[in-house]
């Protein structure tokens, strides 16, 4: 094979660079930018044209940390893209609230989400013991002993095929 970094290249005597056909692509052509960013994010400033005059380049710098939520936030220039860990946080926490909004309002629901709390404590602890039982069912299985009667049967085929022999050879 031939070099890849040569310095002087060959070409032809009858190479006209000329007729070498062009790209004829559109003006209007969007170019694939990758940007190293926090989250997934649309831009809100129009078209990402690729000589840097607006898009993605005027969003340096906007973007900023949130420790109280312990994320990211966008402040200018583009918008958040759909987020389903995020929302289904939120929506927990919101019922989180109502629940002890209900609680404060009404000692009946106090009591009842106790037992409810109390039955889903009592089936996880059952179910947890059902597979600690089916482990031990497993763990049981005595390997020694195992390969100790796969030796003994071994050593029957063994007797088997000499007396075989032996009655062969009589």
């Amino acid at each position: 094979m031939s070099e890849r970094k040569v310095l002087n290249k060959y070409y032809p005597p009858d190479f006209d660079p000329a007729k070498i056909p062009k790209l004829k692509l559109p003006k209007d052509r969007q170019y694939v930018v990758r940007l190293m960013a926090p989250f997934n994010m649309r831009s809100g400033l129009g078209s990402v044209r690729g000589d840097g005059q607006d898009g993605w380049d005027k969003l340096k710098g906007f973007c900023r940390t949130d420790p109280e939520n312990t994320d990211y936030t966008m402040e200018h220039g583009a918008t958040r893209n759909f987020q389903a860990e995020k929302l289904l946080e939120e929506e927990e926490k919101r019922m989180q609230k109502e629940r002890e909004e209900e609680e404060l309002n009404n000692p009946m629901k106090v009591l009842e989400n106790r037992t409810k709390d109390s039955k889903l404590e009592m089936e996880v602890l059952e179910n947890l013991q059902e597979l600690k039982e089916l482990n031990q069912r497993q763990a049981n299985v005595d390997f020694e002993a195992m390969l100790k009667q796969y030796k003994e049967l071994e050593e029957e085929q063994r007797r088997k095929e000499q007396e075989e022999d032996e009655q062969e050879m009589k």
